[in-house]
């Protein structure tokens, strides 16, 4: 069995597989160890492990994971996938991102791409139908929109995000509410009918905090899908273990 941890900019999510199959996953705001050794004791098969972090941390966290599991691997971007990278600057490449296009692939073999990861910034991600990840776009995410609003005006409230947003604001808050809500379904929209016209056949999937709010909302035909980066990340460690 297989231990899988994400850990993203916001929270951190484990997961546990056999073999393909998720069987249990938990998200926590604070990373503990402790956790872990719950999991193992649940799961006593629990022999192989995989980390992603997006954040900097201390390698030192992670001592009971290297000696805990007969396997354990920390994604990076010299990591072997079973995707083609055909990212230019492999080096900066967002490892949840590469994390997402894997997991997608496995939903969804065969099919054209669009990964969009709608957190605290917003992924737009394209893999061919031969598992050649193409690269995509990066734009700020949902909450952040929101912060930046606040942060960088002298008088401008701190919102979260309310799904009943006028057309027309007539207060400050239902201009904010209106500006960014309709304004990020404008572009997810945008960039989608850009990448449609290059491939017309798009599956679109919708992952991420955020995806939800898009669930519903867009006039394209989407998919959402929470757990493709965990997928993915279970995938790439299935991978390694099977050249090591």
């Amino acid at each position: 069995m297989n231990l899988v941890i994400d850990i993203g900019n916001s929270l951190t999510k484990l997961a546990v597989f056999d073999q393909n199959r998720l069987v249990n996953s938990v998200q926590l705001e604070d990373f503990d160890q402790e956790i872990i050794l719950r999991l193992k004791k649940q799961y006593p098969e629990l022999d192989k492990a995989i980390l992603s972090a997006v954040t900097k941390h201390d390698s030192t966290r992670f001592q009971l994971l290297r000696k805990g599991f007969s396997y354990f691997l920390e994604l990076s971007t010299t990591t072997p996938v079973p995707i083609k990278n055909n990212y230019r600057s492999k080096a900066t490449l967002g490892i949840d991102r590469l994390a997402a296009a894997v997991g997608a692939t496995c939903l969804f073999p065969g099919k054209d791409l669009l990964i969009i990861d709608a957190g605290t910034a917003i992924t737009y991600d394209i893999v061919d139908k031969e598992k050649g990840f193409m690269g995509g776009n990066i734009s700020p995410g949902l909450r952040t929109r929101f912060r930046a609003l606040h942060q960088f005006t002298g008088r401008l409230p701190l919102l979260t995000p309310d799904d009943n947003w006028p057309d027309i604001g007539t207060t400050t808050e239902e201009g904010i509410q209106s500006g960014v809500l309709a304004g990020i379904l404008s572009e997810v929209e945008s960039v989608i009918d850009r990448m449609k016209s290059k491939w017309p056949e798009l599956t679109i999937i919708v992952t991420g905090g955020d995806a939800k709010f898009f669930d519903k909302k867009l006039k394209s035909s989407i998919f959402v899908k929470f757990q493709i980066t965990l997928l993915g990340l279970n995938r790439i460690l299935e991978y390694n273990v099977k050249n090591y």
